[in-house]
Order: C-alpha cells, then sequence, then structure tokens
C-alpha cells in the first residue's frame, strides 16, 4: 500500500524546510560570503555575477532557478519541485535578507571554511532530510543522469562544483579563497551524511569459512547478533560453501575479527559500510525520519 502524507507529514516537512533554509542562509551569508568562499551549485554562480555585477546573490538565485524549475515540472511533475522551489526561494529571500544585518563573525579562511561548512551543511542536509533540494545543480544532474544513467548522481554534483570554483578562481585570481572552498565544500557534504545517516553507522560483514557453522554460533552467542547463512559455491573447487552475513555496530568489527581468528585463521573476511539499518538492535523501521 502507498504511503500517504498526512497533515503532520507535511508540517514536519516544511518545518524542516524552513529551518534547514534559515541556518543555510546563516552558513553562507555570515562565513562563506564575506571571506569570498565560493559556494557549490548555483549559488556559487549567483556570487560570481554578484562580484561582476553586484546584484544580490538571493536575486540572481531565483533567477537562475526559476527556469530550472519550470523545465523539472515538465519533465518530472509539479510534486517533485513544490517543496525544494519552496526551500530555494525562502533560502534565496533570507541571503539578501541578512545581508542588511552588519555582523562580521570572522575574517579567517580556514575557520569560515570550517564553521562555514558546518552551518551550510547542516542547513542542507536539514532540507534533504525533508525529503526536498535547493534546487539549481540537482536539477541539473537529474537531467544529466537521464541521458548517462550509469553516472553516478554525485560524481555529477562534484564536476559541476569543481567547475564553479575552478571558473571562479580564474576570473577573479582568488586562488587560494578556492582551496578554502573545496574544504568546506568537503565540510558540507561530510554534515549532509551526518544529518541524514546519523554517526552510528554500522557495518556488513561477508565471512566465507569452511567452519561457518562454529563461527555463526560463536557470534550469536558473544555479540548477540543474529546471523544469515548464504548458500555460495566456490568457483575453482566447485565445493559448496556458507557464506555468513551480519550486520555489526561499528565498534564491534574487532571483536568479530577476534571470533575468527578463534575458530578458522583461514576465513576470508569483507567488511563495508551500511549508513541505514532498520530492524531488531538497530533503527525502528516504521521511523521515516
Amino acid at each position: 500500500m502507498l504511503h500517504t502524507k498526512t497533515i503532520k507529514d507535511y508540517l514536519r516537512e516544511y518545518a524542516l524546510i524552513v529551518l534547514g533554509s534559515v541556518i543555510y542562509a546563516v552558513g553562507f551569508r555570515f562565513f562563506f560570503y564575506p571571506n569570498d568562499i565560493i559556494a557549490g551549485g548555483v549559488t556559487g554562480i549567483a556570487m560570481i555575477i554578484n562580484y561582476l555585477t553586484d546584484i544580490p546573490v538571493g536575486v540572481i538565485n531565483i533567477v537562475i532557478n526559476i527556469p530550472l524549475f519550470i523545465l523539472a515540472w515538465r519533465a518530472f511533475g509539479l510534486k517533485f519541485i513544490i517543496g525544494s522551489f519552496v526551500a530555494t526561494m525562502l533560502s534565496s529571500v533570507l541571503m539578501d535578507v541578512f545581508a542588511l544585518i552588519p555582523v562580521s563573525v570572522t575574517d579567517n579562511l580556514l575557520l569560515a571554511a570550517i564553521y562555514g561548512g558546518v552551518i551550510y551543511g547542516l542547513g542542507l542536509g536539514l532540507i534533504y532530510r525533508a525529503g526536498d533540494t535547493t534546487g539549481g545543480i540537482d536539477i541539473v544532474a537529474k537531467f544529466v543522469r537521464r541521458k548517462y544513467p550509469y553516472i553516478n548522481f554525485g560524481t555529477i554534483i562534484l564536476i559541476l562544483d569543481i567547475v564553479i570554483i575552478a571558473a571562479f578562481a580564474l576570473i577573479f585570481n582568488q586562488y587560494e579563497a578556492a582551496m578554502y572552498a573545496i574544504i568546506g565544500m568537503f565540510i558540507v557534504t561530510r554534515v549532509i551524511d551526518l544529518v541524514l545517516y546519523g554517526m552510528g553507522t554500522s557495518k556488513v560483514c561477508y565471512i566465507i569459512s569452511d567452519e561457518s557453522d562454529k563461527l555463526k554460533n560463536a557470534i550469536t552467542a558473544t555479540l548477540g547478533r543474529g546471523v544469515t547463512l548464504l548458500h555460495g559455491e566456490g568457483a575453482y573447487t566447485g565445493k559448496a560453501k556458507n557464506v555468513i552475513l551480519c550486520v555489526i555496530k561499528k565498534h564491534q568489527i574487532m571483536d568479530v575479527r577476534r571470533i575468527i581468528k578463534s575458530i578458522d585463521t583461514h576465513a576470508f573476511l569483507i567488511v563495508t559500510e551500511a549508513k541505514n539499518v532498520y530492524g531488531n538492535g538497530f533503527g525502528d523501521i516504521s521511523d521515516e525520519s
């Protein structure tokens, strides 16, 4: 059955949009902009045009985004863009409103990149958590992926951001500020991940061993984690093998390694990251946050 949004869902979504837009605009206006640290996406393009023309950044942001939203509306439907449109308009207006406040937080480029990245990323993360975006480059990336679906969405955005930062450095001869901008953008992406996925990143373990029965019993008894047996076959030997699949907390990796070492020193262990894990002992699967 498809989930239908309730009034509570909509209130929560737009509360996150409003809060995220305010924080996003604060990070941009009081940390990035006064220190010439170029932002990524359409906001970065708006900064370049602003430096050349003195037209307010928020106004330019809106002007660039409107045709993009019209294209997105025709291609993906109104439902896709409505929340993102609100977030874009609100954050753009707030950028120009905050410009009227004569506050100088810091003129240290490193501090501006770090703290601006944290605040800017927190605002974006809250907007993304609401299920929306700030339009611009995200829309462009979606169109690019339509034509080249094999290119990762994040890769497209990263390439476009690098092009914008490089253009800023070349046009204004601001190479040092551009390098700090890269630091800021890195922090932004990490904070967004933190907001969306939290700090408690889990791990997925795949264990290939001839002692799978002993290992599964030891892991269950020692760590209190359930395991799943996947039936495999050695490609070279043709011998049937059980592959143990187990999801654990990050701090339990060493415990798993000790258990394996004590039972089968010839076992093969693969550990991968899992950002969203729901179920017994992890997140509540009914939690939509």
